[in-house]
């Protein structure tokens, strides 16, 4: 479960990044979501909800 979460993760960073030119009139929105979703799972990993590690 960690490990795929992990991936997802990664996969988000990557997606939020503003390389092409359509997505640069987005502004700050994508990346203020993902840094709301790495919240959230920084607060279900602290409170148990979530498995520390990959195994």
């Amino acid at each position: 479960m960690g490990l795929i979460l992990f991936i997802i993760v990664l996969l988000l960073v990557l997606a939020v990044l503003p390389t092409w030119r359509y997505s640069k009139s987005w502004g700050y929105f994508p990346s203020g979501l993902l840094g709301l979703i790495l919240v959230i799972l920084l607060v279900l990993l602290l409170l148990g909800y979530l498995p520390r590690g990959f195994g």
